[in-house]
């Protein structure tokens, strides 16, 4: 099936940058994604700064979340956002360090995986707040398993008073 006859799937994509002019960087990568033909901007969130985890030795973040509908399969869009990463001057050359943009696909439609290249969902979106707290603002709003499990970690998660709300929108 080629793009142009394949459906449109609801996902969520996590973006964070801490180098140089943050704001600019995430705005880059909206722009990006969005100016792909295969993926169009459902919604954003507001954008929140936060401390680093892991690798805890380098600027704040500013974080943000994004639901997007795509017909890109899951491997094509990854693969697109690895480009828009490279676009925007992303290093990768210390694990979980300081980075002009980063971004995670969190979910794809109901889609579970477990590749080398990719898992769904994320596999560490529910142990971190600054991806739950942008997350929750972009959820579909009728009731699904996914939203009712973010919310429900949300509630109970630590760290979620570090996730400082920096502005509302882009």
């Amino acid at each position: 099936m080629n793009q142009a006859q394949q459906e449109w799937t609801t996902a969520y994509i996590g973006l964070g940058s801490n180098l140089g002019d943050r704001e600019a960087w995430l705005a880059g990568a909206v722009r990006l994604l969005d100016g792909h033909p295969g993926v169009r901007l459902a919604a954003s969130s507001a954008i929140y700064e936060t401390e680093p985890v892991g690798y805890v030795d380098q600027p704040v973040f500013l974080n943000m979340a994004l639901r997007v509908e795509t017909r890109l399969p899951p491997e094509q869009l990854l693969a697109f956002m690895m480009d828009v990463e490279r676009q925007l001057e992303r290093k990768r050359e210390v694990r979980w360090g300081p980075r002009t943009i980063d971004l995670d696909m969190l979910l794809y439609g109901d889609c579970r995986m477990d590749s080398p290249a990719l898992t769904l969902p994320h596999p560490r979106m529910l142990e971190r707040a600054f991806v739950l707290v942008p997350l929750q603002e972009v959820l579909l709003p009728e009731p699904s398993l996914q939203a009712k499990l973010i919310r429900e970690t949300l509630d109970t998660l630590e760290g979620k008073e570090g996730v400082k709300r920096w502005k509302d929108r882009l």
